[in-house]
């Protein structure tokens, strides 16, 4: 089995910062790209950044310059270092990673269990 397991989510006041972390653990082959994305109540999950093996990263406009997306390979852990926050940020954050189990013949994705982020104003 593979699990994602989050961490570092909280309650911020506006303009502050947080730092999500997600490690991958289990009978892991491989992994391709990591990412996050979020889910504020009612609404769609919105993708936010992702980060390649080789360490290209992109992101959602709505955090562009804000959010930066890192990952350790030998730790099989994601990061999301998240500055200047705003109330609208308030969501839970999902990490995702498109994994190979060993034994497996493709990669797919998994997803962490979210973790939740408020912003105060």
């Amino acid at each position: 089995q593979v699990h994602l397991v989050e961490s570092g989510g909280g309650l911020v006041q506006a303009g502050g910062s947080l730092r999500l972390s997600c490690a991958a653990s289990g009978s892991i082959l491989g992994i391709n790209a990591m990412g996050w994305y979020r889910q504020a109540p009612g609404e769609q999950r919105e993708f936010l950044a992702v980060i390649t093996r080789s360490g290209s990263e992109n992101y959602a406009d709505s955090v562009k310059g804000r959010f930066t997306v890192s990952r350790d390979n030998a730790k099989n852990t994601v990061y999301l270092q998240m500055n200047s926050l705003k109330p609208e940020d308030t969501a839970v954050y999902y990490c995702n990673a498109q994994i190979r189990r060993i034994g497996g013949m493709t990669y797919r994705d998994y997803w962490g269990q979210g973790t939740q982020v408020t912003v105060s104003s």
